[in-house]
């Protein structure tokens, strides 16, 4: 599909899982929501302790870089709707230190709001909004925004929910932000369930087991009693629990609904057959039965970071840092709807710039999101899911044509013939 918006100086093209849809041009003013919340401090944060040692781990990513408009005309990438990195850097900064550079995900700062696009018309699954303006740091560039809507679903509308909480009860969860913070952001979800809705709890230390049975939602003393009995000890098992939580998925699995793992842990996998590689294989086999793995990350001194994301990443679903109770509410009450049902799968962007109107862009954010423009039509790769309610947001920054850009001197210009370009280029108006 192509979006034409002769303001822009770009065509943007989407694709979702067979299914296309446009939004006209036109300006648009952003805001954020009203509802949002940027995180108070609770009592329970007030009162952590620094670690005393720091073995947290976080993947590299190296800064997205200008590209020259005529030799990469092509922009593609995979949308990110998690916002983890935006509670642990805030972590971070209430403790009065300054996050890993690597911890930093642009992409996740901007999308931990909402704003107020545009809903989608009639049934179509999201709008898709974007304007241009001078960029804020760089007055001599422009900025391209684009902007996702997910059609939003009553609650009473959600299809029914067969979840399995996957709980680290691990010696490492001993802390106040870690396993007590849990349990209590598991019961504002609790609260949420409905009859229809079914629930088990798997917990993994030493070994892995089912501390509740799939129950109905309504059953919510018997449900609570379960996660008030957790207590912390061992060494974490984290692959077996995986197994086991998935197994119990399976048993209850409901053909039109929503089958769900919730891993809430440090990421400390530090027994069993815990590779990346074996994780990963597992996670992506059950997610092709129609298994999500959604993932919270708790604690801090030994958080691992790189791990939880990758795990969330494969199993489509979503990856979300509790910092606080007041952001477990955030995730599992006021975005419930987003973080637990699906709506759009494998959602790819596609930008084609026009090297008449653009010299230089940079995608802002999205380093460990970017895909090969053959991607772009490559049903077999995967790429990141909207929720219900969710918005996507991403920034490009344009240096116009006729502009001097940051790339220009990093190429050298071309000897034995000049580089020419289309009538086409040159007549478009994009």
């Amino acid at each position: 599909m192509r979006i034409i918006q002769p303001a822009l100086f770009a065509l943007l093209f989407l694709l979702l899982s067979c299914h296309n849809y446009q939004k006209d041009g036109g300006h648009l003013a952003v805001e954020a929501r009203p509802e949002t919340t940027y995180g108070d401090l609770e009592p329970m944060m007030e009162d952590q302790e620094i670690p005393s040692f720091n073995t947290e781990e976080y993947d590299y990513l190296p800064e997205n870089e200008f590209r020259n408009a005529l030799d990469h005309p092509l922009s593609t990438f995979s949308i990110d709707v998690d916002h983890a990195s935006y509670s642990n850097m805030r972590r971070f900064l209430m403790h009065g230190q300054l996050p890993p550079a690597d911890a930093v995900r642009i992409e996740e700062l901007i999308n931990y709001f909402s704003y107020d696009y545009p809903a989608p018309a009639d049934e179509q699954p999201f709008s898709i909004a974007t304007e241009l303006a001078a960029c804020p740091w760089a007055p001599d560039h422009q900025l391209l925004h684009i902007g996702l809507k997910g059609r939003e679903i009553p609650r009473e509308e959600l299809p029914p929910s067969n979840l399995v909480f996957l709980l680290d009860v691990s010696g490492s969860m001993n802390d106040p932000n870690k396993l007590p913070l849990l349990k209590s952001a598991f019961k504002l979800l609790v609260d949420q369930l409905r009859e229809q809705d079914r629930v088990a709890i798997a917990v993994y230390a030493g070994s892995s087991g089912l501390a509740l049975s799939s129950s109905p939602g309504n059953q919510k003393q018997v449900i609570l009693a379960a996660l008030d009995q957790l207590q912390a000890g061992g060494s974490t098992a984290g692959a077996e629990g995986i197994d086991l939580a998935y197994r119990v998925a399976g048993e209850h699995f409901l053909p039109n609904g929503n089958n769900r793992v919730i891993l809430a842990t440090d990421g400390d996998f530090n027994v069993g057959p815990s590779s990346d590689g074996e994780l990963t294989r597992l996670i992506e086999k059950k997610r092709e039965q129609g298994i999500f793995l959604s993932v919270l990350g708790f604690g801090m001194g030994n958080y691992k970071d790189s791990k939880m994301e990758k795990l969330a990443d494969h199993g489509n679903g979503h990856y979300a840092y509790i910092d606080n109770l007041t952001e477990a509410r955030k995730v599992l009450v006021s975005e419930m709807a987003g973080t637990l049902h699906t709506i759009a799968k494998d959602v790819k962007i596609q930008i084609e710039f026009n090297p008449v109107r653009v010299r230089e862009y940079r995608l802002i954010g999205y380093e460990n999101r970017l895909l090969n423009a053959e991607d772009f039509n490559d049903d077999r790769k995967d790429a990141g899911d909207i929720g219900a309610g969710h918005t996507v947001t991403a920034l490009y920054e344009l240096v116009p044509a006729g502009s001097d850009g940051p790339a220009a001197g990093k190429i050298d210009p071309l000897k034995y013939q000049r580089q020419q370009l289309s009538d086409r280029a040159h007549g478009s108006t994009d």
